[in-house]
């Protein structure tokens, strides 16, 4: 009997004991009752946030409750920024918080440490945020200011984790310093913000920059970066009279630079760049035969300009490839290779879109078409006129030709009414078509009271604002502008103004200094159904 009563003593003791470490590692844990949503609260920080002569390398933080670290090298922003990552520890829960410094610190300078929404307490994730925390190597904290707001060139709305730099502007500065240098002082918008502060900056004059920085090193690569500049120094002088700032983020084009070429088929070298192909000239230097003859076409959506050319040849060819003055001779090693046969497709079929044209796309450049082996035809077999045209690059042959609500079309094309380049043709080509009622379009009528600069590209896009549904250009103010033959769905419209008047939207250029060209994006979503005529005034 006395046997089982310390047994049961026993297992009461070790059943009282695990509640009590489970209740301990809980930490305080609620069990019940409202959700915490307080966040953590600093009770004492050493030094004290706001010192002056700072010269340690350790700052102790301790909370009200136990914290922990997220997304620390995301959400802690350093300004001015430091080449070596202080270590923070520890990073698992507890009151308080020891940041080690690791560099050299400047003399007679302010420092921010923002930690964002990094700090947040342990039980229910809360975050303590915006905190910052600033002391001064010198005798007194800067204490002036700047605030502006970030867009984006081309998208409604801006990235998140903008970062916001400052540049000395004095007899040093060199708009190189952006591609190699860190900044004298940063921010940045976090998750969550599209507008900015730079705070406790010292008097001065400043270039102004911001970076969406994917490798977060305050440099910019313009392959992967996008960036962002005011036009010019900036005075930061008194917090009262500085207005806020606009700065819109864009994509720059890269530097132009060529790949080494390659040979893809028995006839064909494919010449791949960065940058823009625009004015590139290509043409080979090498000793060839008197019946050598050449193309070149731009590949549809690509970087990528395709040389042809005839007859083959045994052995390779030497090439100069030239954009303004820069000049780049590569050597192509010629293989035995199955050349291109060419393959014809069809713009559409089945449906043909009112105000949309028919078009026969070639893979080999089109040396000559025979229009006279080519028929269009309506649905009571009478044959239409047409007019052609046949793209820059040779590769797209549309028929033009009066189109009717609801009516069938047959257009045929008989064997070798379209020659290529290297003397290919087609064989028969047939394709039927058919438009749509004219009770299945809608109509679009808009009332723009907005101040624009002309001419201005209209767009009318999907929803996602990555698709141009329908497109207008106007060189002067209407007073109504119409998108006809609108499929139903939901639509954005976007105005791009086209400052120089070639028709496309244009990025920018930092060290052009050059803005990307505006674009305003209607605010409402529009849904559009069958047969609607739908009146939007745009006054925002």
């Amino acid at each position: 009997m006395k046997k089982n009563s310390k047994k049961y003593s026993y297992f009461l003791f070790l059943i009282i004991l695990i509640s009590v470490f489970w209740q301990c590692a809980r930490r305080g844990s609620p069990t019940g009752g409202p959700k915490d949503e307080k966040p953590p609260v600093l009770l004492f920080a050493d030094p004290k946030s706001g010192v002056t002569q700072f010269n340690r390398n350790k700052i102790r933080l301790i909370f009200d409750e136990f914290v922990v670290i997220k997304d620390l090298r995301k959400q802690l922003i350093i300004s001015p920024p430091m080449e070596n990552f202080p270590i923070i520890s520890p990073m698992s829960a507890s009151k308080k918080l020891d940041i080690s410094i690791l560099d050299t610190l400047k003399p007679n300078t302010t420092y921010v440490f923002n930690f964002g929404s990094s700090i947040q307490d342990y039980n229910e994730g809360n975050p303590y945020s915006d905190f910052k925390y600033v002391f001064s190597t010198g005798n007194f904290v800067d204490s002036l200011k700047i605030k502006g707001k970030i867009k984006d060139a081309y998208k409604p709305k801006p990235d998140n984790f903008v970062t916001i730099m400052l540049y000395e502007y004095n007899e040093n500065y060199k708009d190189s310093l952006v591609y190699k240098d860190k900044p004298t002082y940063v921010t940045n918008t976090l998750d969550s913000l599209e507008t900015f502060e730079l705070n406790y900056l010292r008097k001065g004059k400043y270039i102004l920059v911001a970076l969406k920085d994917k490798n977060s090193n305050y440099r910019f690569d313009q392959k992967e970066d996008k960036i962002a500049f005011w036009n010019e120094p900036i005075s930061v002088e008194d917090n009262d009279t500085l207005p806020p700032y606009e700065l819109t983020l864009f994509k720059e084009i890269l530097n132009y630079k060529p790949a080494r070429p390659t040979q893809v088929s028995e006839n064909r070298i494919s010449f791949g760049f960065e940058g823009s192909t625009d004015s590139v000239k290509i043409k080979p230097i090498s000793p060839i035969k008197g019946d050598f003859k050449y193309i070149i076409s731009k590949e549809p959506k690509k970087d990528t300009l395709n040389f042809w050319f005839s007859p083959k040849q045994s052995d390779s060819l030497l090439f100069a490839v030239q954009k303004s003055q820069k000049i780049d001779t590569f050597k192509v090693r010629l293989k035995n290779m199955k050349p291109d046969s060419l393959l014809i497709s069809n713009s559409f079929s089945g449906e043909l879109p009112m105000g949309k044209n028919f078009a026969w796309r070639s893979n080999i450049p089109i040396l000559k078409v025979d229009t006279t082996k080519i028929k269009v035809f309506d649905k009571d077999s009478l044959q239409l006129p047409f007019k052609t045209k046949l793209d820059e690059n040779k590769l797209e042959y549309s028929l033009l030709f009066d189109k009717k609500y609801n009516t069938s079309y047959r257009i045929e094309a008989l064997p070798e009414a379209i020659t290529d380049f290297f003397g290919n043709t087609n064989d028969t080509l047939r394709v039927n078509l058919k438009t749509k009622k004219l009770e299945d379009y809608s109509i679009l009528k808009l009332t723009i009271k907005k101040e624009l600069q002309f001419p201005v590209i209209l767009q009318l896009t999907n929803e996602k604002g990555d698709k141009t549904e329908s497109e207008l250009y106007f060189e002067s103010a209407q007073k109504e502008y119409v998108f006809e033959n609108i499929n139903p769905g939901k639509y954005k419209i976007r105005i791009i103004e086209d400052k120089n008047k070639n028709k496309i939207w244009d990025t920018g250029n930092f060290l052009e200094r050059i803005q990307p060209e505006r674009i305003l994006y209607y605010p409402n979503l529009l849904e559009i159904r069958a047969n609607w005529e739908v009146e939007e005034v745009w006054d925002e």
